[in-house]
């Protein structure tokens, strides 16, 4: 299994978070004020949802390897292209969000978003699965990267109540990185020249 190189896969972590990170400025907004146990809760069920979801995918992807080698760096672009351009779409196509529980880091809420801003790491973990990059490490990186972006989310947005668009920019930012990670998987396979 190949290792992954640790500034692509910092980026890769950074991009990841950037959904996190932008509901915890929404979440931080919302409440105004976060204490303590609400800044725990939303990030370790961030960073606990973002490791595992490249494991999963990664799982999955083992399993389908073979079939798949001769053009897995397109695959791998692929998904990071989806991701990527979800994560943009997203930006700018903000959806208002039916918001029943007055607490976003109590209970049903708390899950259904770790599932929702986790939901694109099951992605990248099928990516490293078809490239033969062990999966351990990365998810490591991955969730905490996502739990810290997520505290640092919370804060920012109880500190600047009226930065509601710093998540807009985020999540752009975090696309654009995705993209860029696809080219440059596609440029070491020799796909783009070079």
């Amino acid at each position: 299994m190949c290792a992954v190189e640790l500034i692509p896969l910092i980026s890769l972590a950074v991009a990841l978070a950037m959904d996190a990170f932008a509901v915890a400025v929404a979440v931080g907004i919302r409440l105004k004020t976060v204490n303590p146990r609400q800044m725990f809760r939303l990030s370790w069920h961030f960073g606990l949802f973002q490791a595992m979801m490249p494991v999963l995918g990664w799982s999955l992807g083992v399993n389908v390897r073979s079939f798949v080698e001769s053009f897995d760096h397109w695959i791998a672009f692929g998904l990071l292209a989806f991701v990527g351009g979800k994560m943009i779409w997203e930006a700018f196509h903000e959806d208002e969000e039916a918001e029943g529980a007055q607490d976003p880091t109590r209970s049903v809420s708390l899950v259904v978003l770790s599932i929702a801003t986790s939901i694109d790491a099951l992605a990248v973990g099928f990516s490293m699965s078809v490239l033969d990059v062990a999966i351990a490490f990365p998810a490591v990186v991955i969730g905490i990267t996502a739990s810290t972006f997520t505290l640092l989310g919370m804060q920012l947005g109880s500190r600047f109540a009226s930065s509601s668009r710093l998540g807009h920019w985020a999540e752009i930012f975090g696309g654009v990185v995705l993209f860029l990670i696809g080219f440059h998987i596609l440029y070491e396979h020799g796909c783009l020249g070079g």
